[in-house]
């Protein structure tokens, strides 16, 4: 393997940043940085869980929370942050930069005038870090009350600590506790599956594209949904190449890999990774969900099949198919062997790094930010290991995720005050079923976006009675219903498959099947797809399972 067949030219700055920031972990290490923040969550998940010890089981323990919020008593228990922190609700108009960023998301990528602005991811960054500046403003010169900190541990911060720690704590809980993990974990999956390429054009029979499908929404929830895609679309294309009838394959491709697929871990999907992040065991999805997980993927894939077979494959031109059944390349897997077991170390580290929690088997809790810095670690392997020439038949660049970046930063600050709202109002909404949850989760999922909807309807979830429900107890927060849970989950990640916005990989598959030289349907057309197909699978889902 020569020099430049180990890293692309674009992997120095990368590697060489990826350098100083492990080097500035180091130098924070040997003052003891990390472990005084992992120390202060230590002892307020043990404050706290003293707290819930004295309180769980008493009867009274609902009304006098409401009576808490009645009486705005901010200092008297940091125990009951989430409630005191509660008890004054933000100006309904303090959501005005979230909708208008969500809507930026949805609506400047349709219109040609503003289609080709919106494509500059400076353009992204500067309107969402303004309209996340404007509610960093709102917290520290307009709100008037006590804001819940989660970061570095959990306390409530009063007024009287002044706007610029108002502020800062708005900041710290949204991008210092939830937006580095969430970046860190998907820059790593993305980076790291880069460096694996799948070559090759099979015989493109209805059974292998359902194969393809298969081995995707499989492989979503222990990659990602984003490598799971970026890493199978195009031996997908490539083996459809001689194929004319090739837009329902993408677009099921979509349904299963992009979405459906990436419930059984936390690092399928993004709004179960902030879950996770917010307390949900590791293992919990795999469990909980994986029913509903087989049922709906391999209902889907039946009917990719059924279509396929029926509709399209019988429907191609004969010298269409002579050329596909002549012209074929057995599949190739470059770069597996390096990037592979990379990415198990990202599992691994999401599993067994979490600061909160002790290392099995031990009593150490491991070091604040470690999981992200072990993350940052693999990914400057992968590039340093990895075949650059692989990359580059990969056609790998970051844009992708830069763009997610530059958008993300504005959502985690500017959804800040929907959750704070939410908390308050969780029990006026009127949605109080499973099935409800699932249905307002995964309805807004598909306009908006996944992840931030997740984490408002998780806040939700909380404030509201489920009479006789198990319960989730997460560290320093009230418990949540599991069946609310449940039906949270599936539904932000299986309905973020019925628009182009639903979920980030969604766009990137549309992009690369178009430079492929397959048609996709326009947004509204892909909506046809989605409410025929995925409505009845499911409204079946829904009926079965809550």
């Amino acid at each position: 393997m020569t020099h430049d067949d180990q890293k692309s030219p674009s992997a120095t700055p990368v590697i060489l940043v990826i350098a100083l920031v492990l080097g500035g972990y180091a130098a924070a290490a040997a003052m003891g940085w990390p472990q005084h923040g992992t120390q202060m969550i230590v002892d307020a998940s043990k404050h706290d869980a003293g707290h819930h010890d004295d309180t769980h089981h008493d009867d009274t323990h609902h009304d006098d929370e409401k009576q808490h919020h009645d009486d705005g008593h901010a200092d008297e228990e940091s125990g009951a942050g989430a409630t005191v922190a509660a008890a004054v609700k933000p100006a309904y108009y303090a959501v005005i930069p979230f909708v208008l960023l969500l809507g930026a998301i949805a609506l400047l990528p349709l219109f040609s005038k503003t289609k080709h602005w919106w494509e500059s991811n400076p353009h992204r960054f500067y309107v969402a870090a303004g309209l996340g500046l404007a509610t960093l403003l709102y917290y520290m010169f307009v709100y008037h009350g006590p804001v819940e900190q989660h970061w570095p541990a959990h306390d409530v911060i009063g007024q009287d600590a002044g706007p610029w720690r108002i502020g800062w704590t708005v900041f710290g809980n949204a991008i210092l506790s939830e937006y580095i993990p969430f970046i860190m974990l998907l820059f790593s999956l993305y980076t790291i599956s880069g460096g694996i390429r799948i070559s090759g054009d099979l015989r493109a029979h209805p059974l292998t594209n359902t194969t393809f499908i298969a081995i995707g929404g499989l492989l979503a929830s222990f990659i990602g949904t984003t490598g799971a895609a970026m890493l199978l679309i195009r031996p997908l294309l490539e083996t459809n190449i001689e194929r004319k009838r090739v837009t329902h394959t993408v677009v099921f491709f979509i349904f299963v890999v992009c979405n459906c697929g990436g419930c059984l871990l936390p690092i399928g999907d993004p709004p179960l990774f902030l879950g996770y992040l917010r307390g949900v065991d590791f293992f919990w999805t795999m469990t909980a969900l994986a029913l509903p997980w087989a049922f709906t993927n391999a209902l889907l894939l039946i009917i990719y099949y059924l279509w396929d077979a029926l509709v399209c494959y019988p429907h191609e031109e004969i010298k269409d198919i002579v050329r596909d059944e002549t012209q074929i390349r057995p599949l190739r897997i470059q770069g597996l062997l390096v990037n592979g077991p990379l990415l198990v170390g990202v599992i691994l580290s999401v599993a067994l790094l979490d600061p909160s929690k002790a290392l099995p088997g031990t009593d150490w809790h491991p070091w604040m930010y470690l999981r992200e810095i072990a993350q940052l670690a693999l990914i400057g392997a992968s590039l340093v290991l990895g075949s650059g020439k692989v990359r580059r038949a990969n056609k790998f660049n970051y844009h992708a995720i830069v763009e997610v970046a530059a958008l993300f930063c504005g959502i985690f600050i500017c959804m800040q005050p929907a959750l704070h709202i939410l908390g308050v109002m969780g029990n006026s909404l009127g949605i109080d079923s499973p099935m409800k949850f699932f249905w307002v989760t995964g309805g807004l999922s598909a306009v908006l976006d996944n992840a931030p909807t997740y984490v408002v309807f998780f806040e939700t979830a909380k404030e509201v009675d489920l009479p006789g429900a198990e319960m989730m107890l997460l560290p320093n927060q009230k418990p949540i219903p599991i069946p609310f849970l449940t039906a949270i989950s599936l539904g932000a990640v299986f309905l973020g498959a019925m628009t182009y916005i639903g979920n980030g990989p969604n766009f990137m598959v549309r992009a690369i099947a178009e430079k492929s030289g397959v048609k996709m349907p326009s947004f509204f057309g892909y909506m046809i797809y989605s409410v025929l197909v995925l409505g009845p699978v499911f409204a079946l889902v829904s009926w079965l399972f809550f």
